[in-house]
C-alpha cells in the first residue's frame, strides 16, 4: 500500500472496505463507474461461494483492528471493519447478497449495502435490514424525465417509485432502529439545476452524499466546478446532512475490490481504473500495497459525514 500523503496518525470508528460485487445492473446509468477491465477470467467472484467465503476470511484477518503488522496503520487506526456491498446492483442477486452479509458478520465485520433501490421489496427489506448498518440509495433525481435520460430506469422506461421507496426504507427502520440510512445523489450535466431538497427532507437520511460525477471510464454528463458548486449552495441552507464530493475528494481515497476481486483505484488524471493483482492469487498485503491509497482523504471524508464511506 502506497499512501501519497503520509498524514500522522489518526483515528477513525471504522474501516470500511467496498466490494462492488458485480458489474450487472437493471438501470443504463450514461456515467456509471461500474466498468472494470476484465481480468484473464472474466467471471464474477461472488458467484463462487468457496472463493467468496476466502476473499472475506483474508480481507477480515489483514484489516483487523488488531493487525499491527497492516503497514496502513502507520498512518490511520481503526476499531471496527465493514464491509460495503456495491456494485452494478447488487439485489439483483439478493440471495447472495444475504449469505456475503452473514458470512462477514460471522467474522466480525460490520456490514452495508449500496442499493438503486428499485429491488427492495418488503420481504428483501426484512430479510436484509437487521445485517445492514447502513443502508444507502442512489437517487440522482425527483423527476421521472431526467431519471429516465440519466437512465435510472428499466428498458420498459419504468422509473423508480419514489413514494413505495420512502414506504421501504420507513419499513426498515422500524425492523432495525439503529439503522443509518444514506442517499448518493451524482450531479451530473442533467441534474444540476433541480432542487432535491423536497425529497431529501421527506426521506429523512442519516446523511446525503453529494457527489460531482467523476469521469473515470467517461465524460459524458460532466458537470462544471461552477455548477456543482451553484447545486451544493442551493440546497445548503436547507439543514440536509449534506456530505460534499467534488472529484479530487473521490481520488485514491476509499479501498476499493473490482468483481473479479482486485483491488482498484481511480486517480485525478487517469481514465479507467488501475488494478492490483488478483487478491486470492497472491494474498491481501501483495495486493494493497499494488495500489495507491490516500488515508488523510478518507480520514476527512469520514469527520466530515460522521458516518464513513
Amino acid at each position: 500500500m502506497r499512501t501519497l500523503a503520509q498524514p500522522a496518525l489518526s483515528s477513525v470508528d471504522e474501516l470500511v472496505i467496498n466490494w462492488h460485487v458485480t458489474e450487472a445492473c437493471n438501470f443504463r446509468c450514461r456515467y456509471c463507474y461500474a466498468q472494470w477491465d476484465k481480468a484473464p477470467d472474466p467471471r464474477e467472484l461472488f458467484h463462487d461461494e468457496a472463493a467468496s467465503r476466502q476473499l472475506l476470511e483474508q480481507l477480515a484477518a489483514y484489516f483487523s483492528p488488531d493487525n499491527c503488522r497492516n503497514p496502513l496503520r502507520d498512518a490511520l487506526a481503526w476499531s471496527s471493519l465493514r464491509l460495503n456491498l456495491a456494485g452494478g446492483e447488487p439485489l439483483l442477486y439478493g440471495l447472495r447478497i444475504l449469505w456475503v452479509a452473514r458470512q462477514a458478520h460471522s467474522l466480525g465485520m460490520r456490514v452495508s449495502i449500496i442499493t438503486n433501490g428499485s429491488l427492495l421489496t418488503r420481504d428483501r427489506i426484512g430479510e436484509l435490514a437487521p445485517l445492514l448498518t447502513v443502508l444507502g440509495v442512489s437517487i440522482d433525481t425527483a423527476d421521472a424525465a431526467i431519471a429516465r435520460d440519466i437512465g435510472r430506469g428499466s428498458r420498459n422506461g419504468s422509473v423508480l417509485d419514489l413514494v413505495e421507496l420512502q414506504q421501504g426504507l420507513r419499513f426498515a427502520r422500524e425492523i432495525n432502529p439503529a439503522l443509518h440510512l444514506k442517499l448518493n445523489t451524482v450531479v451530473s450535466a442533467l441534474n444540476h439545476r433541480e432542487d432535491m431538497s423536497a425529497l431529501i427532507g421527506a426521506i429523512g437520511p442519516d446523511r446525503w452524499k453529494v457527489l460531482r460525477m467523476l469521469p473515470s471510464v467517461t465524460d459524458a454528463l460532466a458537470v462544471t466546478a461552477e455548477a456543482f458548486e451553484r447545486f451544493v449552495d442551493r440546497h445548503r441552507c436547507m439543514g440536509l446532512p449534506m456530505c460534499v464530493e467534488d472529484n479530487h475528494d473521490m481520488s485514491q481515497s476509499y479501498i476499493m475490490i473490482d468483481p473479479q476481486g482486485r483491488f482498484f483505484q481511480n486517480a485525478p488524471t487517469l481514465k479507467g481504473y488501475r488494478y492490483s493483482r488478483p487478491i486470492l492469487e497472491v494474498g491481501v498485503g501483495s495486493a494493497f500495497a499494488q495500489i495507491e491509497f490516500e488515508a488523510d482523504g478518507f480520514v476527512s471524508r469520514y469527520v466530515a459525514d460522521g458516518v464513513g464511506a
